[in-house]
């Protein structure tokens, strides 16, 4: 089957023999796009980087290969995922999570005939591995255990486990005594605290250059693409930075989403470092900017796909109160589908 021509074309997938519902799949087009990001913006486990102008912006990069599932005439989840070789798909490469987004009426039954429509459907395209990027829990405003228990019947493989530092706003425990001391520090120094009105500074002046300069990388977004996503999404991608006698010292690149406040990009200079200007930057975010969000995510302490913990990032994160949540990566095998048929029988 030709992967191209099948692009936007609606595929009736057929359920396990009597099954009431009938379910049918098909590729996203362009055509489908206001219609999808309705679907976002009403989902239980989806937040703005699911939307179509965020999934485009660098849309030369993949081939996008997301998909939709109609049960009868009535969208029921959408799967932003990309071919990343011959034979796989995976949800999404070019973003740092992504997952089966699903109505928030959707019950374990529900899942369970999405996840079999999908597989069933991948299996006839001839792709033979889904790489999936789960939505880490903290995110969503409803339950999506639902998926797990579908992955646990298709014998589906966990071949990566990040550990993000997330702080529980609700509960949340005492910053250690070192972390106090550098929060201090900053305040003593007169550092002060500001959102920004634009990008590129703390990425010409901080950003670029630390990461070049300890990790010898570049920022995944350059400057144009961090201003262009925050000009179409102004109420969730924001810029705090920290500030020394007029020059910037430290900065935090915030995702808000419903739930939580995350930090897309974090980044010192030397003599922010010396100053405590990061502490006391995060100290206010955490304590006053984002007091109210349940979550506050300060990403990942993980390298070399989860098998490496870097201990500075660990206790530096670990030292504001942020415990773990565990991000996992599955890889699925299409074929297996029939394997959910037996929890699929017989259902009221």
């Amino acid at each position: 089957m030709n992967l191209q021509t099948d692009v936007g074309k609606t595929v009736p997938v057929r359920l396990p023999a009597g099954h009431p519902r009938a379910f049918s799949v098909e590729r996203y087009t362009a055509s489908r796009k206001r219609e999808w990001d309705a679907f976002i913006s009403h989902a239980k486990n989806a937040t703005f980087l699911f939307r179509r102008d965020y999934m485009e912006y660098h849309s030369e990069r993949f081939t996008d290969f997301s998909l939709m599932v109609n049960c009868g005439n009535k969208l029921v989840a959408v799967l932003p995922a990309n071919l990343c070789a011959p034979g796989t798909v995976i949800s999404h490469g070019g973003l740092t999570y992504g997952g089966l987004v699903l109505a928030r009426s959707a019950v374990l039954e529900d899942v369970l005939e999405i996840l079999y429509a999908i597989l069933s459907y991948l299996h006839d395209q001839r792709i033979g591995r889904l790489l999936y990027k789960r939505i880490p829990s903290f995110y969503n405003t409803v339950p999506d255990d639902d998926i797990l228990y579908g992955f646990f019947l298709l014998g589906a493989r966990l071949y990566r486990r990040d550990c993000a530092l997330v702080i529980n706003q609700s509960d949340r425990l005492e910053f250690s005594k070192c972390r106090k001391r550098w929060i201090n520090k900053g305040r003593r120094f007169g550092v002060q605290l500001a959102q920004a009105n634009s990008f590129a500074p703390f990425w010409e002046q901080v950003l670029i250059p630390r990461l070049a300069n300890r990790y010898h990388v570049q920022p995944t977004h350059t400057a144009g693409e961090i201003t262009l996503l925050a000009l179409r999404f102004p109420q969730n991608i924001k810029q705090f930075c920290a500030y020394h006698e007029g020059d910037i010292v430290a900065g935090a690149t915030i995702y808000e989403t419903p739930t939580v406040a995350h930090t897309q990009y974090i980044a010192v200079s030397d003599h922010g470092g010396k100053i405590g200007a990061l502490d006391y930057l995060f100290s206010w975010l955490i304590e006053e900017r984002y007091r109210t969000k349940r979550f506050f995510d300060f990403g990942i302490c993980n390298e070399r796909d989860g098998h490496f913990l870097n201990h500075g990032l660990l206790h530096w994160k670990q030292g504001f109160a942020a415990r773990c949540y565990g991000h996992d990566f599955y890889e699925v095998r299409p074929e297996n589908y029939p394997e959910l048929a037996p929890a699929l029988q017989n259902r009221i």
